[in-house]
């Protein structure tokens, strides 16, 4: 194995959340560190991690399509995919998200969480009841997916089916992530299909604190304050 020790103060960036410094590491490196198969393939995983964070996506694909292609390291192949499928369906890239998605179903990698990105990918293209077939999958292998339980408990609300049952799913994840601006949202979503305002006020108020610029939850906090006036 390829002695990487060079990399530590990089990846402890990295660890640390410090994606600008990290970049910076990984890029400054000298090329000829990149001698052997192994160690190009580490720092190209590391910049396409950084990037990725950072929300540079189309520098992102570059690198992180170098670790996929390698075929070394099955398992960050695998997580690299995926991150490329979250990145093509953030981007607009709807069948190549649902393709890497795919492959890696065939694979059994992180089935719970490629069942909710396959969702994500269906509701974005507007196939409503293949979006909520694969939420309730990604529920049937592991009930506490928290994208799932916020997934389908949002969708549900849109769709002003089962809003008992959606209720449940989103207090569940909110009681989960008591911080996630999106499951906020989706739990004021619900409330506001109730036609409970108070509530949905609650959470759809805190949501917009949490995430200012996010479009739908303004839009939401729209609807209730025209439901109210």
């Amino acid at each position: 194995m390829a002695d990487n020790s060079f990399l530590l103060e990089g990846i402890n960036y990295y660890k640390q959340k410090l994606y600008s410094k990290a970049l910076t590491f990984f890029l400054s490196l000298p090329s000829d560190l990149e001698s052997t198969e192994l160690n190009k393939i580490e720092i190209a995983y590391y910049l396409g991690l950084c990037f990725a964070q950072l929300k540079k996506y189309d520098d992102a694909l570059l690198y992180l399509e170098q670790v996929v292609t390698s075929g070394t390291q099955l398992e960050r192949v695998s997580q690299c995919r995926f991150l490329l499928a979250v990145i093509y369906a953030i981007t607009g890239r709807k069948r190549l998200a649902d393709f890497e998605l795919n492959k890696l179903l065939e694979t059994g990698y992180m089935s719970s969480s490629v069942q909710s990105a396959l969702a994500f990918v269906a509701w974005e293209q507007k196939d409503i009841r293949k979006c909520m077939d694969y939420y309730e999958e990604a529920l049937r292998v592991d009930s506490t997916n928290l994208t799932a339980m916020n997934g389908l408990g949002y969708v549900l609300a849109c769709q002003d089916k089962d809003l008992s049952r959606a209720l449940s799913l989103c207090k569940e994840a909110v009681r989960t992530a008591p911080e996630s601006a999106a499951c906020l949202d989706s739990l004021g979503w619900v409330y506001y299909k109730l036609g409970l305002y108070e509530d949905a006020r609650k959470y759809l108020q805190k949501a917009e604190n949490l995430d200012e610029n996010n479009q739908i939850i303004a839009e939401h906090v729209r609807l209730l304050d025209k439901a109210v006036s």
